[in-house]
């Protein structure tokens, strides 16, 4: 198999369609290291991140009231 192959199927089971997700993702690997580093408990952190990244991604792909009023016109 060609490697160049091998890492974008990598890629694209990573990150997937929307890179944003991916980079919430390590963030909040991250964030949970530091705050479990200062001996804090860390549980709630992944799905705070997880919802905030969920409502920075939907709000990419809402679409605004303006185009909604010119379609259906």
């Amino acid at each position: 198999m060609n490697a160049r192959r091998i890492l974008d199927a990598i890629w694209d089971f990573v990150v997937g369609d929307d890179p944003r997700l991916a980079l919430a993702a390590l963030v909040a690997i991250g964030l949970t290291a530091v705050v479990c580093a200062f001996g804090l408990s860390a549980w709630w952190l992944a799905p705070a991140v997880a919802l905030a990244s969920l409502r920075w991604s939907l709000r990419g792909a809402r679409p605004s009231a303006t185009s909604a009023s010119k379609t259906s016109s």
